[in-house]
């Protein structure tokens, strides 16, 4: 049967992955990157530079580690279950894929014990077990991915804080020889700021925060006083909510972009997250 020839309401395009911690390598001072591992990840597939995908941290009072099923509805059946054995999860950017050694990457920043997910992190051993919702082999390229540069895109744009930093990187490192891009990165430190591995042309503004400033003030400054190229952009924004916000409102209102030329996700908010 044809792709095409899929009934949409029965794909399920994300499924449960349960995994270890094959290794831990401190990138930079706010970041840790963990490599996960495990025979579940066979089915596991690849959606693209900026795919997300859920994160669940075992709770470490407890020796149990529910999980909802491998089937059906996950979200729903996480939701269910008792809010007080309930894993937490979190949002995460896939940052590397390897089917054959069956590894995926993802980059935590490290934010003291203020979350789950940090605190998981900073302690985080081989053999340490988690889970991942992401995409199912068998259904996801029906889907496709978010990142959609049209044809006639002269460069790519790209800003965001640091927990949109993997995939901005990663689709810096996608670039091919003559492709363009202009990146605006705000990190908390300056030793977060990193070499670059791309084929592509790129002018990259790393932007540490200053103490005591807001999420984004750099930022924002930064893209709103920047000389861009000459041509048509295709933008991706991520990252606190209202940052990405107003980034959006200055590309469309101050910089006539057109929508249809934006993608933007707020990957969080300040007080919360965004699951």
């Amino acid at each position: 049967m044809s792709t095409e020839a899929l009934d949409r309401s029965t794909i399920r395009p994300y499924t449960i992955f349960h995994v270890a911690v094959r290794r831990v390598v401190r990138l930079s001072p706010s970041v840790r990157l963990i490599t996960f591992c495990g025979p579940d990840l066979a089915g596991f597939a690849s959606g693209g530079n900026d795919q997300r995908c859920k994160v669940f941290f075992p709770r470490p009072e407890r020796a149990d580690f529910r999980l909802p099923a491998r089937g059906g509805d996950w979200y729903q059946e996480y939701l269910d279950i008792d809010p007080d054995i309930r894993p937490p999860m979190r949002s995460y950017t896939i940052r590397r894929h390897d089917p054959e050694r069956a590894e995926v990457d993802i980059e935590f920043v490290l934010h003291g014990e203020t979350g789950p997910a940090s605190a998981w992190a900073l302690r985080a051993a081989p053999g340490d077990r988690a889970a991942i919702c992401g995409p199912d082999a068998r259904h996801f390229p029906v889907l496709g991915n978010e990142f959609h540069p049209p044809a006639d895109t002269d460069f790519r744009l790209l800003a965001g804080d640091e927990t949109a930093l993997p995939a901005m990187m990663s689709i810096v490192e996608a670039l091919g020889p003559g492709e363009r891009a202009v990146v605006f990165a705000e990190v908390p430190d300056p030793g977060d700021a990193r070499p670059l591995d791309t084929l592509g042309e790129v002018a990259i503004s790393w932007l540490p925060r200053q103490p005591g400033a807001a999420v984004g003030q750099a930022l924002l400054a930064a893209v709103r006083a920047a000389e861009l190229p000459a041509g048509l952009p295709y933008a991706w924004i991520a990252g606190e909510s209202e940052l990405v916000k107003q980034l959006r409102r200055h590309l469309v209102r101050d910089r006539g972009l057109d929508k249809r030329r934006i993608y933007f996700s707020g990957y969080w908010r300040h007080g919360g997250v965004l699951e």
